[in-house]
């Protein structure tokens, strides 16, 4: 493998939920990679400052209001990138939401389907509009960001957990459907991530800073992960230099679900 092979010149990503965390990490890597990139989220506030940085790393862009859960939107953000930049290569579903904590049991409804509208519908509705484009040019690379409870189990995120899962199995379906096409998806499954989620969740409820002080004590590398670290795995899914990668599901989790 060549430092060359990890390069983007010239190629086209969409990034959903790439206004924040590891959707915003992944846009930047894409971004110094040589990558043209479109920021996709509800927060388009928050793409544009992310949109601020990409061209100050020399790469071009655009931000697209995207709910990836409902299929214009989605059907919508894909017509309007192949507008713009006329093909699309790389594609990052990342666009997902926690929701609210509580046991199986006393999971409401109403949580339940916001959370796998989102975090599963979403994921396979860009799947759907992404492979299509992707097989008009013949070639493509997807990476969909799942979890460590995509593979384990989570107490107190029953929904949350089913869809990750659920992503997963969707990666491996389409994988192999559309290997011979010249498409390639994979997907990268994070632990506990630094994210603003998390220093939101912090200045609401400092009480929770031993809770976050637990998670560390219980990762093998004795710490959360960073956003970047995230992003450069999922970079290196859509690089040339991970051209036999298909339907991998690659763990980014300090060696938590190795344990």
């Amino acid at each position: 493998m060549t430092t060359a092979n990890l390069r983007l010149d010239g190629k086209v990503a969409i990034v959903t939920g790439g206004a924040a965390g590891i959707g915003e990490a992944a846009v930047l890597a894409f971004a110094r990679a040589g990558a043209k990139v479109v920021i996709a989220d509800c927060d388009v506030k928050g793409g544009e400052r992310v949109l601020g940085a990409v061209r100050a790393a020399g790469a071009e862009g655009f931000v697209v209001a995207c709910d990836t859960s409902r299929a214009s939107d989605v059907e919508s953000l894909v017509r309007t990138r192949l507008d713009r930049f006329g093909r699309l290569d790389c594609a990052v579903n990342n666009a997902g939401i926690q929701g609210t904590i509580a046991p199986t049991a006393e999971c409401t409804e109403e949580n339940w389907d916001r959370i796998i509208a989102i975090n599963l519908k979403g994921v396979w509705l860009c799947l759907k509009y992404e492979i299509e484009a992707m097989l008009r040019q013949g070639s493509g690379a997807i990476v969909n960001v799942a979890s460590n409870f995509g593979i384990v189990g989570s107490r107190g995120m029953p929904a949350y957990s089913a869809a990750k899962h659920g992503v997963l199995g969707l990666t491996k379906t389409a994988a192999i459907e559309y290997a011979k096409s010249g498409i390639r998806v994979n997907a990268v499954c994070p632990g506990p991530t630094k994210t603003p989620m998390i220093g939101k969740i912090l200045d609401a409820q400092p009480d929770l800073a031993a809770v976050i002080d637990g998670i560390e004590a219980v990762q093998p590398i004795g710490r959360m992960g960073e956003s970047a670290e995230v992003a450069e795995a999922i970079l290196w899914l859509c690089s040339d230099a991970a051209s036999i990668a298909v339907g991998s599901i690659l763990s980014a989790d300090g060696g938590y679900v190795a344990q």
